[in-house]
This record gives C-alpha cells, sequence and structure tokens, in this order.
C-alpha cells in the first residue's frame, strides 16, 4: 500500500491533535475522514483538512486503519466493529477500565488478526526511549531501582474527574506503563495510598488528587512513582533507573534551551504548561511507528498486553490505597 488512508473516530481535543499529525507530519499516511457524535465538531475537523466528516461506520469502511479516540467506555465496541471489517487499529489508552472488556477487545483481535496499537506516546519520548535502551544493552547494569515523577499544572474540571475512572486508572496509568517499560520487567506488586490536599470537590467526588505507588517487579526491582493533579511551576515530567554500574535519567523538557548566568543568579526557561507541547515529538513519533508497522508488519510498538498491563496494575493501586495494603497481581 503506496499510502496509508486513517480515520480518526472522535474529534475532541485528543482526536483533532491525532488527525492534525496523521494529515500534516506523518509520511506515507493521509487523513481520509472523521467522525464524531458531535456532528459540529467532526464537520469542523474535516473542513479544516479537507475529509470528509461522516459516521463512524463509515470511517472504518472509507479508511485502512482507525485512529479511536472517543470516550474510554466506548473503545471496545469501536475496536471489534474495526477488526471485524478488517482494518488496522490505533486505540488511545486505556482500552477500557472493565478487564473482561479489554479481553472481548482481545479476542476480537485474535480471531482477526488485524493490526492493533494502543496510544501510550510516552514509550516514544526520545528521553524515555534512551533510558529503556540504557536497560536493555545492559550500560547500567542489573536494574535495582526506578522512580517516576508525573505532575500537571492544575486539576481537572471536578465533572471530568467524576468520570475519568479515578487517578489510578486515568492519571497513573501512563505511569505504570512506563515503569513497565524502562525496568524491562512486568509488576507483580502494588503498594498505594492517596490524598486529597488540593482541590475538596474532587474529595467529594469521590477521588484523591496526589498519590504514591511501589511497585515491586519480577526481577526483583523497585519503582516508585508519584503524581500530582497540581503543580505550579509547570508540566513535570521526570524518569530515572538505577542499576548496578550506574543510572540513567529522562529530565523535564524545556520551552527552550537557553540559560541566563548572572553574578548571583541562574535563570532557565520554565516547564511546558501542557502535555502536548511536553510530548510534541513523541506524538508524532508514534504515528510514524503506527504507519510502518502497518505497512511492513512485525511486532506492535504497543500491543493489547502491553495495554492491558496497566490496567490491572491500576486496579491493585485502588484497592490498595482502599484497603491500605500491598496487593499481589
Amino acid at each position: 500500500m503506496s499510502t496509508l488512508r486513517i480515520g480518526v473516530i472522535g474529534t475532541g481535543r485528543i482526536g483533532r491533535m491525532h488527525a492534525d499529525y496523521i494529515a500534516r507530519q506523518t509520511p506515507g499516511a493521509t487523513l481520509s475522514a472523521v467522525s464524531d457524535v458531535n456532528a459540529e465538531s467532526a464537520a469542523e475537523v474535516g473542513a479544516m483538512y479537507g475529509v470528509p466528516a461522516v459516521s463512524a461506520e463509515e470511517v472504518i469502511a472509507a479508511s485502512d486503519a482507525v485512529a479511536i479516540c472517543t470516550s474510554t467506555d466506548t473503545h471496545v465496541d469501536y475496536i471489534v466493529a474495526a477488526a471485524e471489517a478488517g482494518k488496522a487499529i490505533f486505540c488511545e489508552k486505556p482500552v477500557s477500565l472493565d478487564l473482561a472488556e479489554v479481553d472481548r477487545a482481545a479476542e476480537a483481535l485474535e480471531r482477526t488478526g488485524v493490526p492493533f496499537m494502543v496510544g501510550f506516546n510516552r514509550r516514544f519520548d526520545p528521553g524515555h526511549r534512551a533510558v529503556r535502551e540504557a536497560v536493555l544493552s545492559g550500560r547500567i547494569g542489573d536494574v535495582r531501582m526506578a522512580r517516576v515523577t508525573s505532575r500537571d499544572p492544575s486539576p481537572p474540571p471536578v465533572e471530568y474527574v467524576k468520570v475519568s475512572g479515578g487517578i489510578w486508572v486515568d492519571m497513573m496509568i501512563h505511569d505504570f506503563d512506563m515503569a513497565a517499560f524502562v525496568v524491562g520487567s512486568p509488576v507483580v506488586k502494588v503498594w498505594a495510598q492517596g490524598a486529597n490536599l488540593i482541590d475538596p470537590a474532587i474529595g467529594e467526588a469521590g477521588d484523591v488528587d496526589l498519590g504514591v505507588a511501589v511497585l515491586t517487579h519480577a526481577n526483583g526491582a523497585i519503582t516508585t512513582i508519584d503524581i500530582s493533579r497540581e503543580a505550579p511551576y509547570g508540566y513535570d515530567q521526570r524518569v530515572e533507573v538505577l542499576g548496578s554500574l550506574g543510572m540513567a535519567v529522562s529530565d523535564n523538557e524545556r520551552l527552550n534551551r537557553s540559560e541566563v548566568y548572572l553574578a548571583d543568579e541562574t535563570h532557565r526557561p520554565v516547564l511546558p504548561n501542557f502535555f502536548i507541547e511536553r510530548y510534541e515529538i513523541a506524538y508524532r513519533d508514534q504515528w510514524r511507528y503506527f504507519t510502518d508497522y502497518v505497512r511492513e508488519g512485525g511486532d506492535s510498538p504497543v500491543s493489547l498486553a502491553d495495554g492491558r498491563a496497566p490496567v490491572v496494575i491500576a486496579a491493585a493501586a485502588a484497592e490498595s490505597a482502599r484497603s491500605g495494603m500491598p496487593v499481589e497481581l
């Protein structure tokens, strides 16, 4: 196939961003059609890129591959529909909050054999990938400990929190995935603790707004993760792995690389204030990986099994936070 036609189902914030990357920054791919339950939103995005705004069924029919960017509770239905139509699938994370639904998607994918990839974009961040490579190559020796920090500039609206599934699956799921990715070993035990210290309305909605998780990996390594819904200094994302021979670190990106040195102080640019800015290269590169994967074959860059594991960890973390006890997977 000379050009991969990719249709986008769901034209909210994430869907619009993906449509732009497909249309403008993905060699070998083109945006074929868009769809959304909000017809006005779909029409606006379609007009922006000169593609038809049609039903989800028509997007699937008109495309070689589909990007599922709808609400999480609809993901599996669209996965099954696209798989049965023989179309390659990119699905935003998480595949589902319900493991039975994840397994329903797995059955459809196994039965049809279509290419499938989960949108864990942080795996494609150059710094995070460099840490993983340092681990897999043995350059830093045997992994002993890892640390992941993930802090948003400001809390989301409470109405979003109420339908998000909770901080462990909504926010920390990226970090659960990153822990297994950089350590190179699956997680076998979870201990978690959360608190509501930022926005009382989040607590009233039944959630916490900051938390810590300690993960034990199959190889014995330990990962600590800390997350916060608010960091007034910007979007804070750091990954670190300690090995027997050294350490690998992926630090924060900044708005630019300038530094100003004075006699009594040093100034550096502030952190990005939005996740799309922080992970611009990662979002771009994940589409290039997806396109190459669909056109050339091979293993999925982020398989359904990769997508399922963080959902399991998130469920264990939520249970641990409730009970105060470690939970084995």
